[in-house]
């Protein structure tokens, strides 16, 4: 039988062992996934536990992305570009490799109809959620991103290594208050908590007078799926913004960590009728 789970701080939110459950049964393997909460001080005596007990790999969220990187034999393409990873796959020789799955489930939510090629885009928040944001955007074409964040000072890091992976793409930043114009902006990411159930659920990450200034045809993305449609989300339609919600980002990257592992992938349907059902 195979074994997978879930690993970050904290976990309570997840739905993750919903979604991966079903995308196994579709494809016919009996297998289990659990989730593990894991404090950054206790992540190697987790990967040996992995190990110990034959787990056949793992996804990774928050705060674990980019700390598990020194404890990995080998990093995929992807994973290397933004520097962060949410899948592991444990070898038979028991070696750890990471991949980044995040960056596929972000750019297979986008309907095929949204063209981005050439136009700018608007992150808030610049942790690994934003990382991936990123690199899918760049291989939609985008030209331009726009950062705003509580710390510009703490981001900075961050930015040079986007500013030398990207180098097809221009970038800024900018603090998230006060209000912006985001005229010249053809999508709109939230890749910060703010939203999720159980953190400032009843919040925006941006004024409402920031969403007013969206050109009639822009997206609102939020990664967060839980609630599957935010304040942030709800305000957009209200504008008659196009929006897509984190839901669909979540499964789709669910299905690429079971291919990952299995060499099967599972139906994206399927997942999501067992998603909508868990919320």
């Amino acid at each position: 039988m195979y074994k997978f789970g879930l690993i970050g701080y904290p976990l309570g939110h997840s739905i993750s062992a919903v979604i991966q459950h079903a995308g196994l049964q579709d494809i016919g393997l009996e297998g289990s996934y659990e989730a593990f909460e894991t404090k950054p001080e206790d992540l190697l005596e987790r990967l040996k536990f992995f190990k110990h007990n034959d787990f056949n790999g793992f996804n990774i969220t928050i705060p674990l992305k980019t700390i598990i990187y020194p404890y990995l034999d080998d990093i995929d393409e992807k994973a290397g570009i933004v520097g962060c990873v949410n899948t592991v796959k444990i070898n038979s020789d028991k070696s750890l490799a990471g991949s980044n799955t995040d960056i596929y489930g972000f750019k297979s939510a986008i309907p095929k109809n949204i063209v981005l090629r050439g136009k700018s885009a608007a992150i808030l928040g610049t942790g690994g959620a934003a990382r991936a944001a990123v690199a899918g955007l760049s291989e939609l074409g985008i030209s331009h991103i726009d950062f705003y964040t509580r710390n510009i000072i703490n981001s900075n890091q961050v930015l040079t290594f986007l500013r030398e992976k990207f180098r097809n793409i221009s970038f800024n930043v900018y603090q998230i208050q006060p209000p912006k114009n985001l005229s010249d902006i053809s999508i709109l990411i939230n890749a910060t908590p703010i939203g999720m159930r159980g953190y400032m659920m009843d919040e925006m990450p941006i004024f409402i007078q920031d969403l007013e200034t969206l050109p009639k045809d822009a997206v609102v993305y939020d990664i967060i799926y839980n609630p599957t449609k935010t304040l942030l989300l709800q305000q957009a339609e209200r504008l008659g913004l196009q929006t897509i919600s984190g839901l669909d980002m979540l499964i789709y990257q669910a299905q690429k960590s079971i291919e990952l592992w299995t060499g099967k992938t599972p139906d994206t349907k399927v997942m999501k009728i067992a998603a909508l059902e868990a919320l």
